[in-house]
């Protein structure tokens, strides 16, 4: 279903177009949907322009979403729904390790 909302099978993102990764407590939904769906406070899912930047959502439990910001990248930050954003985080992180980039 995540797919049908969010009009994406997939994105992949190279490792070196990561600024940084964090929870996404702090993140609110802004901007003009294209395209996507939104249902306010229960799914937000696909691409939204704010402020002249391309930001992909695709969440449905805002508790455990992470935020993930790009450079040089088609969006400027990604935000999904993992099932452990703690260790996702802590994985994401130790891939972007300078020893492993």
């Amino acid at each position: 279903m995540h797919k049908l909302w969010s009009l994406k099978s997939r994105l992949e993102i190279p490792p070196e177009h990561v600024r940084g990764v964090r929870a996404a407590t702090d993140e609110r939904v802004a901007g003009i949907r294209f395209p996507g769906t939104q249902v306010p406070g229960i799914l937000t899912a696909g691409t939204f322009y704010h402020q002249g930047k391309k930001v992909f959502w695709d969440v449905h439990d805002y508790s455990k979403a992470i935020a993930i910001d790009l450079h040089d990248d088609t969006f400027s930050k990604v935000i999904i729904e993992v099932a452990d954003p703690a260790a996702t985080i802590e994985q994401i992180e130790r891939v972007l390790t300078p020893a492993n980039i």
